[in-house]
C-alpha cells in the first residue's frame, strides 16, 4: 500500500458513490447485462435462445469470477474475450451465444456511456444540492452593502447577495446544460464490428426490421430510448468532448466562485469555515488559510482541461476506429467525473459553512463610500445649475489626493470635508449628506437578488423534486 502509486480522487477527493461508478464491478456487471440484454432481445426476435440460457446468465450478473477472467487476459491479452471465458465458465448452457453477434465496442462502448449518464446523474444530484445552500446565503445576505469591484478596484456597492447570485445564475445555467444532456443521452446500440450491423444482418437472414428493432431493444433493456443512428466501431468520441465540456462548464462556474472566495479571505471580508483543530500553517500558528477553495481552484483547473483531450482523440480517430482512444479514455473519462465529484462537495461545504464578517465589510464600505457617492452629488449640483465638467473635475483632484493620504499617511477619509471647502461648491453645500447611508448607493441589488431566486432558482430547485 505504502511503495506503490495511489490515485489521489480515490484516497482524498472523491466520494463513494462516484468511485463505484467507474469501479470495477459496475464495469464488469454492466457488461453481463449487456449480453444478457442482447441475447434476450435476440430470443425474441426469434433466435435459438432458451430461456434455461438466459436465467443461467441472470443467476452470475454480480458474482464475477475474477481471477479466471485475469488468467485468461494474461493469455490471450484481450479484456473483453476474457471476461466472456470467465462468464462462459459460469454459464455453460449459455456459453455459445454469450456475446452472439456482438463486437468489443458493444460492451465498452455502451457500458462507459451508461457509466457517465449515471455520474451526470450524480453530479446533478451535487449541482443540486450546492445550488440550494448557495440559494439560501443569497436571501440571507441579500440586503448587506459591499463593495463591487472592476479592474479588482473598488467601483461601486452592490450587496453581498446580489454577487451570490451571479454565482447562482452560472450554476443554474451548468445545471439547465446537465438536463439538455440527460435528456437527449445516446448509446451506442446493437451496431455490430465497424457500425454496418453485417452480422445481425447473417444472423436474421436479411430482415432489416429485426436489425433495427434488436438495436432499440437492447437500449430499452438497459434503460435508454435513444442509440446513434450510424455509428463506426465506436460512438463518435466527440460525444465524450459534449459530454466533458458540460462538466467542464460547472468546473468553471466553481473555480470563479473559489477565486473570488480567496480573495474576499485575504480581505476578512468571507471566509470558509476553518476547524477548531485546524492547522493553517506549520510555521505560522495563526494562519487561516482558504484550502477548500484553493483546492477547488486546482482540480478545477484540471478538470477544464479534459475536453481539450477529447477533442484532441476525436480528431485523430481514423476511419471507422483505432485504438489510440482506449488508454486515454480509461483516464480522462473517469477523472472527469471524479473531479467535479470532489469540487461540489467541497462547494457544498464551503457554502453550507460560510463565515460572513459584517462589521469588516462594513469597515471597508465606509472607507471608499464617500467616492461612491460623489457621482450622485454631482447630479444633485447639475440639477440646482452646477456645471458638470467643473464640478467633475474638483471631484477627481480632491478624490486622488484624499486617497494618497488613505494609502500613504492612513488617514480617514475626509472627501466631503474638502469638498464642502472648495470654492466650486460653495453654493452646493446641501447637495452633501454626512449621513451617508450605503443602502442608498447599491441600486435595486436586493429586489435584483430576491427576484432572481424566487422567480428563477426556486422553480428550477423544486423541478427537481
Amino acid at each position: 500500500m505504502y511503495n506503490t502509486f495511489e490515485n489521489p480522487f480515490e484516497t482524498r477527493y472523491s466520494s463513494d458513490e462516484m468511485k463505484k461508478l467507474f469501479s470495477q464491478d459496475t464495469k464488469f456487471g454492466l457488461w453481463r447485462r449487456l449480453w444478457l440484454a442482447l441475447a434476450t432481445a435476440e430470443k425474441k426476435l426469434g433466435l435459438p435462445i432458451t430461456d434455461e440460457q438466459l436465467d443461467e446468465m441472470r443467476a452470475h450478473l454480480d458474482d464475477i469470477n475474477y481471477d479466471v477472467a485475469e488468467a485468461r487476459e494474461k493469455e490471450i491479452h484481450h479484456d473483453v474475450m476474457s471476461h466472456i471465458y470467465a462468464f462462459g465458465v459460469q454459464c455453460p448452457k449459455a456459453k455459445p451465444i454469450i456475446h452472439l453477434g456482438a463486437t468489443s465496442c458493444f460492451v465498452g462502448d455502451n457500458s462507459e456511456l451508461i457509466v457517465m449518464f449515471r455520474a451526470l446523474e450524480l453530479v446533478k444530484k451535487e449541482l443540486v444540492e450546492v445550488i440550494s445552500v448557495l440559494s439560501e446565503k443569497a436571501l440571507q445576505y441579500a440586503e448587506l452593502p459591499t463593495l463591487a469591484f472592476t479592474h479588482l478596484q473598488p467601483a461601486q456597492l452592490t450587496t453581498v447577495g446580489k454577487r451570490l447570485s451571479l454565482y447562482l445564475q452560472e450554476l443554474t445555467m451548468d445545471l439547465e446544460e446537465i438536463e439538455t444532456t440527460l435528456e437527449n443521452f445516446k448509446l451506442r446500440g446493437a451496431k455490430g464490428t465497424t457500425g454496418t450491423q453485417a452480422s445481425f444482418q447473417k444472423l436474421f437472414d436479411n430482415d432489416e426490421k429485426k436489425i433495427f428493432e434488436l438495436d432499440r431493444l437492447v437500449a430499452e433493456q438497459m434503460g435508454f430510448k435513444k442509440t446513434f443512428s450510424v455509428t463506426g466501431q465506436t460512438y463518435p468520441r466527440k460525444y465524450d468532448y459534449k459530454v466533458l465540456s458540460v462538466v467542464s462548464g460547472i468546473a468553471q462556474s466553481c473555480a470563479k466562485f473559489a477565486n473570488d472566495m480567496r480573495l474576499l479571505q485575504s480581505k476578512n471580508e468571507m471566509q470558509e469555515p476553518f476547524g477548531k483543530l485546524q492547522v493553517g500553517s506549520s510555521a505560522m500558528a495563526y494562519k487561516r488559510n482558504p484550502i477548500m477553495a484553493e483546492r477547488i481552484c486546482s482540480l478545477s483547473r484540471y478538470n477544464i482541461s479534459l475536453p481539450v483531450n477529447c477533442a484532441m482523440t476525436s480528431s485523430v480517430q481514423w476511419f471507422e476506429r483505432t485504438l489510440d482512444d482506449s488508454a486515454n479514455r480509461r483516464i480522462v473519462l473517469a477523472e472527469s467525473f471524479l473531479s467535479i465529484d470532489a469540487i461540489l462537495l467541497l462547494m457544498k461545504k464551503i457554502i453550507s459553512g460560510l463565515v460572513v464578517n459584517e462589521s469588516v465589510i462594513k469597515r471597508h464600505v465606509q472607507a471608499e463610500l464617500p467616492f461612491m457617492a460623489t457621482e450622485s452629488i454631482l447630479m444633485k449640483c447639475v440639477k440646482k445649475g452646477g456645471d458638470r465638467q467643473t464640478l467633475h473635475e474638483v471631484i477627481r483632484i480632491h478624490s486622488i489626493a484624499v486617497a494618497k493620504a488613505q494609502n500613504e499617511e492612513g488617514k480617514a477619509n475626509n472627501l466631503f470635508e474638502k469638498l464642502k471647502n472648495d470654492k466650486a461648491f460653495e453654493n452646493f453645500q446641501d447637495c452633501f449628506d454626512d449621513n451617508i447611508d450605503s443602502r442608498e448607493y447599491t441600486g435595486i441589488s436586493e429586489v435584483q437578488t430576491r427576484n432572481f431566486v424566487n422567480n428563477v432558482v426556486l422553480p428550477k430547485l423544486a423541478e427537481q423534486k
